[in-house]
């Protein structure tokens, strides 16, 4: 009934608003999801609906807009660049926000808000192209920030990745334009440079960000935001749209108390999907916005970060928990994470070595010599 709906909507609307979701944002949401589910169970169509039947497709909807709000390609349709057949669009992956070209120089810009995570971001996604084969090098742009170079080159050291930076040339526009044309030089696939942080209260730094942008033309902008960051998610996350155009997102610091409500507000925002979610401060903390393994994700790095959809990490789905389908139109259940086994102790490390009638042997005092 109505009162059953308002109830489960207000339940759902106070999460996202605890969560930091920007409130215009909520109340848009709960006037779409109770519209259409008003709409579905007043159709004469269903009105031989049974309660549980009615129970899974409010459900459904209520989902199906949650994770509008942090998919902007969910229930979209796009067309196969190989097969030209219509198939339906989803950040099922990285893959489907960009995937770089073997062979060819690819450019990647990261920018943001100072102390949101970049330089650790880049060499997470420096890893992450390393390990599926691209010949991938860091450049630091970040010129303002004491200690950033060292930062970096202490990152990519880890991770055997190769970087360039200076610590005497201030021009962080000169920076990266002869980082990115080195590493073309020496035919690297996956250039990722790093810029310094800023927000968009200072425009001279803008303007620099716009100057880098010029110079090392990406192919792929990204931003990353602090789960931390809270309505202010908004203004910022349009600001950088307008000015550097970023085509992803990555939100960090989700391994902590941050829900990520500020995340949501920035994707509903700009429209611009999450790329990875970052759960620590290690090179392979990081996760898939699905929660699913990637196409190369085998390994036990990746598989120890267990998958978490940003919405349920978020505090968005705390109820509902997004299921898997099988190709077959079938639900089957998360993969739960594997334990770690402890390796078995050997039985013969635990046991005494005997010394049978050997002089000075303690355990056998027929075998001590006489004074």
């Amino acid at each position: 009934d109505a009162a059953s709906i308002d109830q489960l909507l207000k339940s759902v609307c106070n999460a996202l608003i605890e969560a930091d979701v920007n409130v215009k944002l909520v109340a848009n949401l709960r006037s779409q999801v109770k519209s259409q589910v008003t709409a579905l169970l007043n159709d004469k169509a269903n009105a031989n609906w049974s309660d549980a039947q009615r129970r899974q497709r409010v459900q459904k909807a209520v989902f199906d807009h949650l994770v509008a709000l942090v998919d902007p390609l969910h229930g979209q349709s796009t067309t196969d660049d190989e097969s030209g057949a219509v198939v339906p669009s989803a950040n099922a992956g990285p893959g489907d926000i960009f995937k770089p070209k073997k062979g060819k120089p690819n450019v990647i810009m990261f920018v943001g808000l100072q102390g949101s995570g970049k330089t650790t971001s880049c060499t997470k996604l420096a890893l992450y192209y390393q390990k599926r084969g691209f010949k991938t090098g860091l450049v630091c742009a970040d010129t303002f920030r004491a200690g950033a170079f060292d930062q970096l080159k202490q990152n990519a050291s880890k991770i055997n990745v190769p970087f360039y930076g200076s610590y005497t040339e201030t021009d962080p526009v000169a920076i990266s334009a002869a980082g990115v044309a080195s590493f073309k030089q020496n035919r690297f696939e996956v250039i990722i440079v790093d810029t310094s942080g800023r927000h968009k209260q200072e425009q001279e730094l803008f303007d620099e960000m716009r100057e880098i942008d010029a110079a090392v033309t990406p192919d792929l902008t990204i931003m990353v935001l602090d789960a931390n960051i809270g309505q202010a998610a908004e203004a910022q996350s349009r600001a950088f749209k307008d000015a550097a155009g970023y085509g992803a997102i990555i939100v960090t610091k989700l391994d902590g108390h941050a829900k990520g409500g500020g995340a949501i507000s920035a994707v509903a925002a700009t429209k611009t999907p999450i790329m990875f979610i970052g759960t620590g401060e290690h090179a392979a903390a990081h996760d898939h916005p699905n929660g699913d393994d990637d196409e190369q994700g085998n390994n036990d790095e990746d598989r120890a970060d267990h998958g978490h959809h940003p919405a349920r990490r978020a505090g968005v789905a705390a109820t509902f928990r997004r299921p898997r389908f099988a190709a077959g139109g079938s639900v089957t259940p998360a993969r739960a994470p594997r334990p770690r086994s402890r390796p078995a102790l050997r039985a013969e490390a635990l046991r005494p070595q005997r010394r049978n009638g050997r002089a000075g042997d303690r355990r056998n005092p027929r075998s001590r010599p006489r004074s």
